[in-house]
Formats: structure tokens, C-alpha cells, sequence
């Protein structure tokens, strides 16, 4: 049943993807509308985070990065539709949905790096992110679709786990020959057994780690006490790693602009702690930025 779940869900989506960006823009906004004023989506967590993160504000202006957080929302899963009908990349480049602004310079990372570790969070359209070769207008990636691997969050559902998985992959050209998509508990094996091989792993990192993942204090975050996740900068730093962090910030209606923002060259001179302050002070700037630009339904503080 699984299996059959999965075929009628992504081919919905393949048929669905098919259709203009700005069709699935559109619905977007009703999405948003519907989950936020209708539905009510997580409101209450919703409106908690944002009062807690962003302390200064009043409660109209409160109300109002809620509202453009649901539409935000329902862009991002719209978005993600869409991108199901995008395959092998060229309709993903020509459409300028994602635009990498300093390609050259991760260019240059990659090529005096042993590997790098990119640091990332839910913003932006993090699902976007397995079309990373398509998002460079200006210099061509001097690395092959091979060489950047994803490392991803199993979601409970079989169905849309493995739904997801395809859709993330949708851009490569090879696919039967891609395994740079990685479940986060086999993230470790993975990377230590690509140890040697020059490669670019994206990790979403969050604050609040996930039962069984490891822990790090990293003092203040949106003017909270915060835990975050400590993995990937655990890897970077064992195995001498660049650290980046990969912005990515709205561009427009329904665009985005990611940034490679360099964090460490060799994370083995700096502590994970070092790292992960480092990251999130990053992020905040960010979110001050953009405030609604974050994905608030989850309890991030606990």
C-alpha cells in the first residue's frame, strides 16, 4: 500500500508541477490563507515564537510578520509542488526561482578546501535545495551534481518520505548514479566514508535537537537560551573541514537569493561551540532581516 501511496502522490505531483510557476505562486497564497486564518495552523505556537524572538514589537506588527509568515508558508509548499515538474534543471535555471550571489567564491572554497560543510536552516525554501547546480547564473560550479550531498530528516509518514526523497532529486540528471541525498542518522557513516573524496555537504541545522541527536549550548539565539543541533560541526571539525553558512533570503515574490558565508577555512582549529555560535549569530541576522522568513510552527525553544 506504501508503495502504491507513493506512485499516485508523486505522479499527482509530476501532473501538478507541470503547471506555470505562477499558477503554484497563487495557490500558495490561498494555501497560507487557509492555514493560518482558516485552519489555524499552529497558531498559538506560531504567535509564541514570534513574540519571544522578537521582543520589541508591538502586536500589530506581530500580526502582521504572522500573516506573511502563513503565505510564506504556503509558498514554500506550493514552491515544492512545482518543483516536482522540474526535471533535470533547465526549467529550475531558466525559471530564476533560486539565485546564488557569490558563486566564484565558493568556487574558490571548493577548490583549496579538502571539503566543505554547509550550514543551513528551514528558511528560504529549504526544499529547493537538492537543485543546487541550477542556481549559478553567473560562473559555472567548478564541482559535479556528485560532489554536493544533502542530508535530510526522515519524515513519519512512508508515503511522503519517500514522495520527498524523489522530489529533492528531481533536477539530477543522473540519478540512478546520485547518493548524495542522506538520512541524518546515516549522515556520520557517510561522510566518514567519503573521507578523502573532496565533497559539499549541506546540513539543516536547528535549534532544539530532535530526540537522539547530539546537543550543544550555544548561548543566546532570538534573545533566548538555545540548544541546537551539533553534528555536522562535530564531522567538520574531526575531519578539518571549511564551514559556511548558506544564506538564503527572500528575493521577490516567491524568489530567493542564497550566499555562501564563510564561517571557518579549518574547522579542526575551532571547537564545535565556536562553529555553532558563529552559525546562529549568522542566522539571526537573517531573521531580523526578513522576520517571517523561518519556519515558526515548531517549538524550537523548550
Amino acid at each position: 500500500m506504501a508503495k502504491l501511496g507513493y506512485y499516485l502522490v508523486h505522479g499527482l505531483m509530476r501532473a501538478l508541477g507541470a503547471l506555470p510557476l505562477g499558477f503554484h505562486l497563487a495557490c500558495g497564497k490561498a494555501l497560507g490563507w487557509l492555514a493560518g486564518s482558516v485552519l489555524r495552523y499552529r497558531r498559538d505556537v506560531v504567535t509564541a515564537n514570534l513574540a519571544r524572538s522578537f521582543p520589541d514589537k508591538k502586536y500589530d506588527e506581530l500580526a502582521r510578520i504572522r500573516r506573511q509568515f502563513y503565505r510564506y508558508l504556503g509558498t514554500v509548499f506550493a514552491e515544492a509542488v512545482w518543483f516536482a515538474g522540474c526535471d533535470k534543471g533547465k526549467r529550475l535555471a531558466e525559471s530564476g526561482i533560486v539565485r546564488f550571489t557569490n558563486g566564484a567564491a565558493l568556487n574558490d572554497w571548493f577548490e583549496r578546501s579538502d571539503s566543505i560543510m554547509l550550514l543551513t536552516a528551514h528558511s528560504g525554501n529549504w526544499e529547493l535545495i537538492g537543485g543546487f547546480m541550477s542556481y549559478f547564473p553567473d560562473v559555472t560550479p567548478v564541482f559535479c551534481e556528485n560532489d554536493v550531498h544533502v542530508i535530510y530528516k526522515r519524515l513519519t509518514s512512508p508515503v511522503w518520505d519517500e514522495v520527498m526523497k524523489a522530489n529533492r532529486i528531481t533536477p539530477i540528471v543522473d540519478k540512478p548514479a546520485y547518493d548524495g541525498l542522506v538520512e541524518s542518522s546515516l549522515a556520520m557513516r557517510h561522510v566518514l566514508g567519503n573521507r578523502g573524496k573532496k565533497k559539499i555537504y549541506a546540513f539543516i541545522t536547528d535549534q532544539h535537537p530532535y530526540q537522539g541527536a547530539g546537543k550543544i549550548d550555544v548561548g543566546s539565539f532570538m534573545h533566548q537560551p538555545t540548544r541546537s543541533m551539533d553534528g555536522a560541526a562535530k564531522l567538520a571539525s574531526r575531519l578539518g573541514m571549511a564551514v559556511a553558512y548558506l544564506s538564503c533570503r527572500p528575493a521577490g515574490e516567491g524568489k530567493w537569493t542564497m550566499t555562501f558565508v564563510p564561517i571557518c577555512e579549518d574547522a579542526s582549529a575551532s571547537s564545535p561551540e565556536e562553529i555553532m555560535k558563529k552559525y546562529y549569530q549568522l542566522l539571526q541576522q537573517d531573521l531580523e532581516a526578513a522576520p517571517w522568513n523561518y519556519l515558526w510552527t515548531h517549538k524550537r525553544w523548550k
